[in-house]
């Protein structure tokens, strides 16, 4: 399975990716963009 962040686009395969939820459908984050999810954009 192919994952990428749906937040800054990145496959890279040395990242750990997270799923969750967003707009009702499953994606996957990478733990570099988690925090602009959870504290927002600054």
């Amino acid at each position: 399975m192919k994952l990428q962040c749906f937040v800054c686009g990145t496959e890279d395969k040395d990242r750990v990716y997270l799923k969750c939820m967003h707009e009702g459908k499953e994606k996957f984050v990478c733990v570099r963009c988690l925090p602009v999810l959870i504290h927002g954009a600054h």
